[in-house]
This record gives structure tokens, C-alpha cells and sequence, in this order.
């Protein structure tokens, strides 16, 4: 079904609409909650919750959202998210109050990983085309990585988005230097490949 049906439907309560909508967006949602969480909630993070409750409250907010493309409804999203993420950093800490700033903050650096997400998709020089998808929407790498083999989906988290030195990717997915050297061009050529071929089947 068209964008602009889904969010119709989805904004008058239709459950399938709404699933069917949202579920585009939930591999990057998990990303961006976990490229944040894991930073604020150390050993404490389950994205799949976090996700979750983010979806939970746009199925309640969905009367508020009044815009129309889908660069808005993922920037819609995102607050929503944000919002998840500092109720479950202030049930961390113990304590219930309301921190203004440090939602903006929060905020802020989702906005920030949503910058590193584009970029990466943009590194090999993209044409016109692919420049119009990675300024709409940078679900698309979300959608990719979340197909790629996992130890390719993790290198590449770990070294492009959470910006880690080779020596600490090599450290936390346990291997030698030179195997992650050698796992992370391998993975990057993947990860263009299926860009690629998600262009090309997008021009058919």
C-alpha cells in the first residue's frame, strides 16, 4: 500500500495499517536505539523494548501526526523514540525526574547517528538517484544492514556508526586484527552491493 494510504489509515486506527507502516521503519529504530543505548544504559540495554515502547506510543499518538512525507513520519518517529529512551534512562538512574535537557540531548544525538547512517550510504560516490533516497530517508541502510550476515552487520556498526578504532572492533568481536581489517572491506563491499542492486530494483 502507498505511503500516503498507510498513514491515512494509520491516523484513523486501522491496526493493520499501522503494523504494516511502522514495521518498515523497525530495523531502524533498533539501530538508532542502539547506537544510542548502548552508550547511555552500559549493560543495562535492550533495544528490543525500547523499540517496542516507541511503537507502542506512536500507535497511541497517531491522531498527532499531521504531516505528510515520509522524511516527516521518520522525524516523527525519532522524537517518539528519543522520548523512550530518556523514560528508560531515568528508570536507570533511579530517579523520575524530568530531565528537559538531556531529552535534547538525546535527541540531538539520534539526529546525529541519523547524519552517520546517510553518509555511510553515500561514501562510494552515489548517483543521482541514490542521493534522493539517503536525503528522504536513511531507513533504507537500516533495512540492508539488518539483512547482511550478522558478523558484517557488526563491523560495520562498530567501526563506520559507532566510529571504533580497529584495534576495539578487533577487541569486542574477539578476532585478530587483520580478520576484521579483512571482515570490514569485505562487509562495505556487500553493503554497496545490496545499495546497488536496492536501486536498480527500485528503477524497474
Amino acid at each position: 500500500m502507498p505511503f500516503s494510504k498507510l498513514v491515512d489509515a494509520f491516523r484513523g486506527g486501522d491496526a493493520a495499517a499501522g503494523n504494516e507502516l511502522l514495521g518498515r521503519y523497525r530495523p531502524w529504530l533498533k539501530l538508532l536505539a542502539r547506537l544510542q543505548g548502548e552508550g547511555s544504559l552500559p549493560g543495562k540495554f535492550d533495544g528490543s523494548d525500547i523499540v517496542q515502547q516507541t511503537m507502542l506510543e506512536a500507535f497511541r499518538a497517531a491522531s498527532q501526526f499531521l504531516g505528510h512525507s515520509e522524511a516527516e513520519f521518520a522525524t516523527w518517529l525519532r522524537q517518539i523514540l528519543a522520548h523512550a529512551l530518556q523514560h528508560e534512562i531515568r528508570r536507570y538512574r533511579g530517579t523520575e525526574k524530568r530531565d528537559v535537557s538531556r531529552e535534547v540531548s538525546i535527541d540531538d544525538e539520534l539526529n546525529r547517528s541519523s547524519d552517520r547512517l546517510r553518509a555511510l550510504l553515500a561514501a562510494d560516490e552515489p548517483s543521482p538517484s541514490q542521493k534522493a533516497i539517503l536525503n528522504e530517508q536513511e531507513v533504507l541502510l537500516a533495512d540492508i544492514l539488518e539483512r547482511l550476515p550478522d558478523d558484517y552487520r557488526e563491523v560495520i556498526v562498530l567501526r563506520n556508526l559507532q566510529n571504533l578504532s580497529h584495534e576495539e572492533v578487533a577487541r569486542r568481536m574477539n578476532r585478530g586484527l587483520g580478520a576484521v581489517r579483512m571482515l570490514w572491506v569485505r562487509a562495505l563491499a556487500r553493503l554497496r552491493k545490496e545499495i546497488k542492486s536496492q536501486e536498480g530494483g527500485g528503477n524497474n
